[in-house]
């Protein structure tokens, strides 16, 4: 069994944060949210303003239009000379001609400037309903991600649910894929947080226990997390993991923790088969195979702690590598580990002619068949004419 170390403890802060209302992730999301309600209210507000200066430009643009074309109109008709008396007597500055050339000179410029206005104001516009329907579609979009986020959410505190009961039985796969899902673990990290839901005792329970010692009562689960945090022992047993073969060591290390299902002074025992072997055990020796423990779930260990045969193991995993068959092949058909049968079934099915290529695309046939079953099967083949050679395994 592993102790909580810091490695640990830093993962599962961050793993347990996102179990809860406070998680990074929704957290996250919400500010994006906010962020973007107060843009579509803002372009939204703008959009409105804009709509009304446009609309005011262009009834300004009309006016001018028409009030000037009357204007030259009505100057194109009077002849200075006919008011010359008046005009003189009374000393009025009047002289149709010049307003005339003014508003032919001065009229397209002050249109034209107004257009400009309208033109910008427009453009404005746009870019304007542009921002206000990135706004409203990332509000959309969050949407979508929270309900995405939530079951994640919910899946992830299922999982921990499972862990906590000793009651897991996913996959590796399944647990990484997840937390994959929510782009805030490295591979390394999704490896080793799939190593501790999968095997509780090597830290799990004891990062329970911290946070269950803790007074919680109107507290966030960060805020647990970060007392949790602070209490944590910091040991570094990288040095100690390497005294397997020192049971005094061992025995300094070892520390309590509280099995979910016990009182809290309970401390948590290794899983271990009627015969006496532990799942540690078994994990070093499938090391020692070349295998990789996280590719088995608890089910199959279950399995194979039923029916342990140290050197039945060894014999059947060096027959495949001696066929160069890849060891995979054990990894979905774990009953193979410890057939009793496994090289019978192997010599019977070479001497009808199959290859191990052949063997190792079909292993399905090795579980369904003990080696009388197989046999007949066999001879079935040839009493019907077939020549087992030549009949795929698939079909046997």
């Amino acid at each position: 069994m592993k102790m909580l170390n810091s490695e640990m403890t830093s993962l599962l802060d961050k793993l347990y944060n996102l179990r809860g209302e406070d998680s990074v992730i929704l957290v996250s999301m919400e500010k994006e949210k906010q962020s973007a309600v107060e843009t579509r209210d803002r372009t939204s507000s703008l959009k409105m303003e804009l709509q009304s200066k446009i609309n005011e430009l262009t009834s300004e643009e009309n006016v001018l239009a028409e009030e000037g074309a009357k204007l030259k109109s009505a100057l194109a008709s009077i002849r200075k000379d006919e008011f010359a008396t008046v005009i003189e007597h009374l000393n009025i500055d009047f002289d149709p001609e010049a307003i005339k050339q003014k508003v032919d000179s001065a009229l397209p410029l002050t249109m034209e400037k107004v257009a400009n206005e309208k033109k910008s104001a427009a453009e404005e516009l746009v870019q304007v309903e542009d921002e206000m329907n990135a706004a409203i579609t990332k509000i959309e979009e969050l949407g979508i991600r929270r309900d995405e986020a939530l079951s994640n959410q919910e899946r992830l505190n299922r999982y921990f649910e499972l862990a906590l009961s000793s009651n897991i039985n996913i996959t590796r796969d399944e647990i990484t894929s997840l937390l994959a899902k929510f782009d805030y673990f490295s591979d390394e990290e999704q490896r080793e947080a799939a190593k501790l839901l999968m095997f509780p005792e090597d830290g799990l329970f004891d990062y329970e226990k911290t946070l269950k010692d803790r007074p919680v009562a109107g507290k966030s689960i960060g805020e647990v997390i970060q007392e949790a945090r602070d209490v944590t022992p910091v040991i570094d047993f990288s040095s100690l993991a390497k005294k397997k073969d020192s049971e005094t060591t061992s025995k300094e290390i070892k520390i309590e923790v509280a099995s979910p299902v016990s009182a809290p002074s309970a401390p948590v025992s290794s899983s271990e088969d009627p015969k006496g072997t532990t799942k540690e055990k078994l994990i070093e020796l499938l090391a020692s195979l070349g295998f990789d423990y996280l590719d088995f779930t608890s089910n199959d260990f279950a399995k194979i702690l039923e029916n342990y045969d140290e050197q039945l193991i060894r014999a059947n995993v060096a027959l495949v590598d001696e066929l160069k068959i890849n060891k995979d092949v054990f990894n979905d058909n774990i009953e193979l580990l410890y057939d009793k049968e496994l090289k019978s079934k192997i010599d019977m099915l070479t001497k009808v002619g199959k290859l191990p290529q052949d063997i190792y695309l079909n292993p399905t046939v090795l579980v369904k068949y003990n080696l009388h079953e197989l046999d007949s099967a066999i001879r079935t083949l040839h009493e019907s004419g077939l020549e087992p050679k030549n009949v795929p395994l698939m079909a046997y």
